[in-house]
């Protein structure tokens, strides 16, 4: 009997973070499966990194973005809905920067292509978005870590990107896969009422909010987060 062949999955990384972010849904879910992390790197705009996910991406896959890749992530399945699948949407959001939002990124900008890059950093994802408990410290630090090998210059580019991003709310109501949009109940970046909103956007969506997460969610939660991916896959 041939085993059944099953969707390659691609996960797609919050602001300045890398495959560390998935390092445990990556080492189970690649045991049956291929497993592929898109590149956000190297790009000041939404619409760009889409078209680099899609370029590097199978010609159809199950799509995970967190954040930031969660946007582009929304950007990916309108413009190539065919290809994906299914789509999970983490501690992202849909809607576009207000003003003043987009005001306080270009501070930031100056201030981490000035040499505060780590300082910025930790103002950008505050212990305070995060589930509290003793392993707090250590995920905002490795988030930290990531970023300052990413550099100044991406964090320039990326902070770019969310400026002008898109807003995805007519997307999210034609999206037609199998969707799951998952948030942490102590993150205030993208607050669990953000993720209600996106799921009643889109058709069929399942909701999940986890009890003891916030916006890292697939690392302050790892096992509650696979175990929602698990289900995901298999809908």
């Amino acid at each position: 009997m041939r085993p059944i062949k099953l969707d390659p999955l691609v996960f797609l990384p919050g602001m300045m973070c890398d495959a560390r972010l998935f390092a445990p849904q990556i080492e189970a879910l690649s045991r049956d499966r291929a497993v592929q992390v898109g590149c956000l790197a190297g790009h000041d705009s939404v619409r760009a990194m889409a078209e680099a996910v899609l370029e590097a991406a199978p010609e159809r896959f199950a799509l995970a973005g967190l954040s930031l890749g969660g946007i582009v992530a929304m950007e990916v399945i309108r413009k190539a809905p065919a290809r994906v699948t299914r789509l999970a949407l983490m501690a992202t959001d849909p809607l576009t920067d207000t003003p003043d939002m987009a005001a306080g990124r270009e501070v930031l900008i100056a201030r981490a292509r000035g040499g505060r890059l780590e300082e910025v950093l930790r103002e950008f994802l505050p212990a305070q978005t995060l589930a509290p408990g003793t392993g707090r410290a250590g995920i905002q630090d490795g988030f930290v870590r990531m970023g300052l090998e990413a550099g100044a210059e991406q964090f320039g580019d990326q902070m770019r990107a969310l400026q002008r991003r898109p807003d995805q709310q007519g997307t999210l109501r034609r999206v037609q896969v199998p969707t799951l949009v998952m948030g942490g109940a102590h993150d205030r970046m993208c607050p669990p009422r953000r993720h209600e909103f996106m799921a009643q956007l889109i058709p069929g969506a399942r909701l999940e909010i986890l009890e003891d997460a916030g916006h890292l969610l697939t690392q302050e939660a790892p096992g509650a987060s696979l175990e929602a991916f698990r289900v995901w896959l298999s809908a």
